[in-house]
């Protein structure tokens, strides 16, 4: 991505660009693909917590990027932003997972040690719905019968 942004700044011709832009959003989109498939695996209890937590990043990057194009002239604009873009792409070989091994380091944990919640045994497996119209005087009963 940031290796794309470096070729758009360069270019000169609208065509060229927009090729340019078109290559650069492909990456963009499976960028943001892997990081929302990682979101389970950070923590498998609070996925939705973390999952807001990523989807917060667009928009904090959004402003972020935004205050520098303010600030600066839209070539060196471009150019803070690829640096930071690379950045943080070769920043995150060095990511690890509590339990999962990581591109350049760690240890994945023994798949022998995951614990599998069971089902009751009076536990139904998909519990029945539950239709508005069955409700009688604040009860709710079975028309099968």
């Amino acid at each position: 991505e940031g290796v794309c942004i470096f070729i758009f700044v360069e270019m000169t011709s609208l065509a060229g660009s927009i090729i340019m832009l078109t290559i650069f959003s492909i990456f963009v989109q499976a960028a943001e693909g892997s990081t929302y498939g990682v979101v389970p695996y950070v923590n498998a209890k609070a996925t939705g917590s973390v999952a807001g937590i990523v989807g917060a990043g667009g928009p904090t990057g959004a402003v972020s990027f935004g205050l520098i194009f303010r600030q600066l002239a839209p070539r060196t604009a471009f150019s803070v932003m690829a640096g930071i873009v690379l950045a943080s792409g070769v920043l995150s070989v060095l990511i690890t997972i509590k339990n999962h091994r990581g591109i350049l380091f760690g240890a994945d944990r023994d798949g022998d040690n995951i614990i599998v919640p069971r089902m009751e045994e009076d536990e139904e497996e998909f519990p029945k719905a539950v239709d508005a119209s069955d409700k009688e005087d604040g009860e709710y009963h079975n028309n099968s019968t």
